[in-house]
């Protein structure tokens, strides 16, 4: 992957917003020219492991079913879009590409980086959705039209989720109203034809068609968020202590609830007495030394 191809990335991802661009053939061209990529039935001829086949029913990655190399080719030509993951695990290439993206766009080593390929039916789409990651698009073969629009209700996602399904229970916590039941009218509508490169924001509502077969290369971040790293500095900090360590006894004991109260309450003053000292940069020399 040519160095401007990652600096495009992060031009994209600096804006915030949906954005394509049309990246030059030259950038690209080790990307394009990987022999899995030339179509789907190459790319069904290498693949190693399982595939996600969508179910019509909900049109969405939400209900699918594992298939195999065999049986995928039959699913396709039924009209149910192929999801391959993990794809970096068969090219290094993709794996390189992947962590000089993650480097470009700053992203903190825990930062979980993949691959996948979407192979879509014509006239065949993915429902709306928002996905708690931030992911970028290489349309590869056919034609794919993208709906995208904000998402003024859920602020920041830390769960993905799907138009008309159930709420995540912890994404009820933090919802800022009712969620909608069709893509809002003042989505924007993006076309995206072999060669083209879509940034979509994290938490943004999205739903797709595809006009003729179509092939895409995702690369998709799900990154930590500030609570990531503060959550797993303070495991770190609290696993040093045998009384943080201790087994939490008498919680669900009648008898022993006020002992056990007592003891979380006397532990969780040692942590506001310590808690003051803490520094940022302690806590990202732990998460992501600096080079």
């Amino acid at each position: 992957m040519n160095k401007d191809f990652a600096t495009l990335v992060r031009m994209l991802y600096e804006k915030n917003v949906p954005s394509m661009a049309r990246p030059e053939a030259r950038d690209t061209k080790s990307l394009t020219d990987l022999p899995f990529l030339f179509s789907l039935e190459a790319l069904l001829n290498s693949w190693p492991g399982v595939i996600s086949a969508h179910l019509p029913d909900v049109r969405d990655e939400l209900s699918s079913i594992d298939t195999t190399t065999k049986d995928a080719q039959k699913l396709f030509d039924n009209g149910m879009g192929l999801l391959f993951n993990e794809v970096q695990n068969i090219s290094p290439l993709l794996s390189e590409c992947l962590q000089k993206i993650r480097k470009e766009l700053g992203l903190p080593a825990m930062t979980y980086g993949r691959c996948l390929i979407y192979a879509t039916p014509d006239g065949k789409g993915t429902a709306p959705h928002f996905d708690q990651n931030i992911n970028f698009v290489l349309q590869i073969h056919g034609t794919k039209k993208w709906k995208i629009a904000a998402n003024d209700d859920v602020i920041n996602p830390l769960t993905r989720h799907t138009m008309g399904q159930p709420i995540d229970p912890e994404m009820m916590s933090y919802l800022e109203g009712p969620l909608p039941q069709g893509m809002p009218k003042d989505a924007e509508s993006f076309e995206l034809t072999p060669g083209s490169l879509l940034f979509v924001p994290r938490g943004s509502w999205h739903s797709t068609e595809a006009e003729g077969n179509a092939l895409a290369l995702n690369f998709t971040f799900t990154a930590p968020t500030w609570l990531d790293l503060f959550t797993a500095a303070l495991r770190s900090r609290l696993a040093l202590s045998p009384e943080w360590r201790e087994t939490a006894d008498g919680v669900s004991d009648g008898d022993r609830r006020h002992e056990a109260q007592n003891k979380f309450d006397y532990l969780l003053s040692t942590l506001t007495q310590d808690l003051p000292h803490w520094k940022a940069s302690e806590i990202l020399e732990a998460t992501d030394p600096e080079f």
